[in-house]
């Protein structure tokens, strides 16, 4: 009976206990639905998928993208990935408290991520990669001790990560967070993520150290940090059994490659080029028997290619680029070695010397062979042809010789083939007409002769032809109009003859035709109108006769022309792209005419059409041209007598110096710079172009051709000979000579090897010490002092930045562009102009009144000044107009140099971090007081040049007794 009743009230207590749980899962099922709701209800769903699913109506664990667990009935895993949905991700989903999935990726989020989600205690994957969310990440994500995948790649995410990253994370596997804007330093605690497998922080702004710790993972398996600033040397790699892959380029790590790197014996990529490294590249890479791809290029690492050797181990290597480091030597015979399984071997700009080894033509599954910008000398190995599926060869830029072996002709696959630049001779091979996979051909600046073989005709899907600078001599039209897909074609600087041949005009495609510097002759076709996408199209330097026809008024996407130096004779179209060409398009022909802006005669139907308005015009206006001229003659007079203290120097010394310069012609520099070529353009500026060109006489020199149709073209050119004809010195660029004619202008000026020095602060392929830049600013200040109180009519320069900055071979600075600079007359402190300055560099008063003296140079140096130290531009997005750049130093100085000084400069782990911090220090007050905003609180240069140089002499005195 006891037992009966015993078993009736357990009956009872279990239907109870029964009902209240199916009561509790309800309600919160019922929880996770309402939650579900606002969230759909907060974002756009264009598909209409979360439309039609998501209603009451349907159980909540049926919805399209909701998974619910089966004891519990609870949401355990939301999977909206690629939903086309948008808007901002609502605090909603922090309540869904069974969630072990979520995944939104691959939508349109935006905003911030809501903090709530660290309510998510048993979240093991947080995927929100592809969207454009922003703010910080909450720190309270990092807090769920459960997470296995984090992924925020591919968001616009800010911030630092936190210091205690891996404390609140054991079960961590992958972080990704590849492609945000995150900064601050790698947290060193990322070695406390034990089971961390993949970590990936690429393309963000991360700086400092990598910390020595992230080799505690033991699990790590993929370490991808590359494309940020990351710095210091790369710590020794200790215990990372499993790591496979390392890709850490585009930082700015330095040291040595460390030979502790064999130690990750399962390495099967490895890409940490385009950093500072230098140094011998170690032999025990060798160990690396499972290494498939070896990319160390664009660092600065030395001479010894004893590496080569030690790689043979690795049996499944199928890529090395070495490019753009100073290896020098001679290819070693023993890179037959290699692999065969190597696909890609890349060793430009390398300054390799000697012969290509025969050993080359070993590696049967080549794919790309790329030697250009060398010193190798001696022929092409015929052992090239060897391989059978090589797709590219690059030999460009060296010094090879001998003609071109037709063993070439058998690498059936090749789809590039570049041996432009060398000293290659003899006739081009026939057979390369029969390499159909051909795609790009560049055998220019050689010295190939006889006639180009019609056999390249049938290379139907070429793309790029560039038989350039060479001595070929056909004399008969080329039919190329079977080649359908040229981009561009290039044949000039020959000895080509006969008509141009028509069926060129078929070739819509065709972006750049360039026929100039030959011998040809007859009309230009008709038929030209029909290349409706040419960009360029230059026939210069050749006999051409006829007129230009009208028909390349259709070409809408031409913008650059040139038949100078022809027979050509008519009236110059005007219609659609003419209007947007100079006189310089036009120069030298036989009998051109066109409007006035081209420096030619006027057309005679213009003259004719204008004649009657002209005469209408004189009968009413030469009584008043009469008295205007009366009017300005009494004038000049009057105005004459006011400027008997002119600034001008005597007629007599101008001619003198006139004389003394070397004289040149247009057509000299035209060779000098190759017809100005695009290759040979070091910059551009707002008046002109800047080539580099080589004189005759071997001179390598700077060419500044001034673009005449922009307005104060003249007035900068005139400008700039006044400015420099009589003030020389050792840090100002030196003008040479001119070329002055009616419609051409240009000033050929020493060549500083070195380029600018924005080139030297902003390209993270260069840098410079402390004491280099403080040499450069001393020699600015210097060239400064000498402009305003070295010479009888001060000159100020008007544009001072680091573009204007040029660095000879040995680093001296020297100060150039003078287009906008004034000369101030005796007596004279300063004067107005209309024409500004560079914005951020320019003076308060200059921009407001225009008015200039010598004390705004001053503020312009002040500003270079801070830049030089601290790599920020004045025009940086951080700096407005009440945070300029002058205002950031001021206040950040009270915090000390480290968070000013431009980072590769000053480390707190550098033993003479403290010295070059009071360097620094010292530095940035001058610079401040000579940007201050009154001109008259300003220093004057005298005092600046003291200055500095007591600054530069403390610190080499400091550092001799560190």
């Amino acid at each position: 009976m006891n037992y009966s009743l015993f078993f009736q009230v357990l009956s009872v207590l279990w239907m109870q206990c029964f009902i209240v749980c199916s009561a509790v899962s309800v309600r919160n099922l019922n929880t996770d639905q309402f939650e579900l709701l606002q969230f759909k209800d907060r974002i756009a769903d264009p598909q209409n998928v979360l439309a039609i699913s998501w209603n009451a109506s349907n159980s909540v664990c049926k919805w399209a993208g909701v998974s619910c667990g089966g004891i519990h009935e609870r949401v355990v895993a939301l999977n909206l990935t690629n939903m086309n949905l948008t808007g901002t991700i609502p605090p909603h989903l922090g309540n869904l408290s069974f969630l072990h999935s979520l995944d939104l990726s691959s939508n349109h989020f935006y905003g911030h991520l809501p903090k709530q989600l660290g309510q998510l205690h048993r979240l093991r994957l947080a995927q929100f990669s592809y969207n454009g969310l922003n703010g910080e990440i909450p720190t309270s994500i990092f807090n769920i001790s459960s997470l296995k995948i984090i992924s925020f790649a591919y968001n616009n995410l800010s911030g630092n990560l936190p210091d205690d990253l891996c404390q609140h994370l054991p079960n961590l596997e992958a972080l990704h967070l590849k492609t945000n804007e995150l900064s601050g330093n790698i947290p060193s605690s990322i070695g406390e993520c034990i089971n961390l497998q993949i970590l990936s922080l690429s393309v963000n702004k991360f700086r400092g150290i990598i910390p020595t710790s992230i080799w505690n993972s033991t699990m790590l398996e993929k370490l991808f940090l590359y494309d940020n600033n990351l710095e210091g040397k790369l710590p020794p790699m200790t215990n990372v059994p499993k790591l496979d892959e390392l890709i850490l380029w585009g930082n700015k790590l330095s040291g040595n490659i460390p030979t502790s790197i064999s130690n990750a014996s399962m390495l099967k990529h490895v890409d940490i080029g385009s950093n500072f490294f230098s140094g011998l590249i170690p032999n025990t890479l060798g160990n690396l028997t499972h290494l498939q791809r070896l990319l160390i290029g664009d660092c600065n690492l030395t001479t010894e290619w004893s590496f080569l050797s030690s790689l043979a181990n690795c049996r499944n290597f199928t890529l090395l680029e070495v490019s753009e480091n100073p290896l020098k030597g001679v290819l070693p015979t023993y890179i037959g070695n290699l692999s065969a399984s190597l696909q890609y071997f890349l060793a430009h700009d390398c300054e390799l010397e000697g012969n290509i080894p025969m050993e080359i033509g070993n590696f049967n599954n080549m794919l790309l062979l790329s030697l250009a910008n060398n010193e190798l000398s001696g022929s092409i190995p015929t052992s090239i042809g060897g391989l059978r599926n090589l797709q590219g060869l690059e030999l460009s830029s060296n010094k090879l010789g001998g003609p071109i072996s037709e063993s070439i002709c058998g690498l059936e696959r090749l789809d590039t083939l570049s041996l432009w630049s060398n000293q290659l001779h003899g006739p081009i091979p026939t057979c390369l007409g029969d390499m159909t996979s051909l795609r790009y051909l560049h055998l220019g600046s050689n010295k190939l002769s006889s006639a180009i073989p019609s056999t390249l005709l049938n290379l139907q899907d070429i793309l790029e032809l560039d038989l350039s600078s060479n001595y070929l001599n056909n004399s008969q039209p080329l039919d190329v109009g079977h080649l359908r897909s040229l981009v561009k074609l290039n044949l000039s600087r020959n000895l080509l003859a006969g008509d141009i041949s028509s069926t060129i005009g078929s070739l819509l495609t065709l972006l750049s035709l360039d026929l100039s510097n030959n011998k040809l002759h007859g009309h230009i076709p008709e038929s030209f109108g029909g290349l409706i996408s040419l960009g360029l199209l230059d026939l210069s330097n050749n006999n051409l006769s006829g007129i230009i026809p009208k028909s390349l008024e259709k070409l809408s996407s031409l913008k650059y022309f040139n038949v100078s130096f022809n027979r050509l004779e008519g009236e110059i179209p005007t219609n659609g792209c003419f209007p947007n060409f100079s006189s310089t398009s036009f120069m030298s022909n036989y009998a051109l005419c066109g409007p006035p802006r081209l420096l030619l005669p006027l057309c005679k139907n213009s003259i004719h059409k204008h004649s009657k308005m002209l005469l209408h015009a004189l009968r009413y206006g030469l009584p008043v041209i009469g008295v205007v001229i009366v009017l300005l003659i009494v004038f000049t007079i009057m105005y004459t007598k006011r400027q008997r203290r002119s600034t001008t120097l005597p007629i007599k010394d101008d001619l003198l110096a006139l004389r003394t310069w070397r004289r040149i012609s247009h057509a000299q520099l035209s060779q000098a710079t190759d017809g100005f070529e695009e290759i040979n353009l070091l910059g551009s500026g707002s008046f002109g172009y800047v080539y580099r060109g080589r004189l005759s006489d071997g001179m390598d020199v700077a060419i500044k051709v001034f673009n005449l149709q922009i307005e104060g073209a003249f007035r900068s050119f005139d400008t700039e000979c006044e400015a420099m004809r009589n003030i020389v010195h050792r840090n100002l660029v030196k003008v040479i000579t001119c070329c002055s004619n009616t419609d051409f202008k240009a000033l050929v000026l020493d060549f500083m090897s070195n380029g600018s020095l924005e080139k030297w602060l902003h390209s993270e392929r260069f840098s410079l010490d402390i004491l280099q830049r403080v040499n450069i600013m001393i020699d600015v200040a210097t060239a400064l002092e000498h402009l305003h109180s070295g010479h009888p009519s001060p000159v100020i320069h008007c544009d001072l930045k680091p573009s204007n900055i040029l660095l000879d071979d040995d680093m001296v600075a020297h100060v150039g562009d003078f287009g906008i600079a004034k000369l101030l007359g005796e007596g004279d402190v300063m004067k107005q102009t209309m024409t500004l300055a560079t914005i951020g560099y320019m003076a308060p008063e200059f921009g407001s009144t225009g008015i200039v003296s010598i004390k705004c140079d001053v503020y312009s140096y002040g500003i270079v000044l801070i830049e030089t130290f601290t790599k920020k531009k004045p025009i940086d997005e951080m700096f407005t107009d009440e945070m300029t750049m002058r205002n950031w130093v001021e206040r950040s100085m009270r915090k000390g140099m480290i968070d000013i000084a431009d980072a590769g400069l000053l480390k707190r782990e550098d033993e003479y971090f403290v010295v070059k911090a009071n360097c620094i220090s010292s530095i940035m007050d001058l610079a401040l007081s000579c940007s201050t905003e009154s001109p008259e609180e300003r220093k004057d240069m005298k005092g600046v040049v003291v200055e500095l140089k007591k600054i530069k002499q403390r610190f080499l005195n400091s550092m001799e007794h560190v």
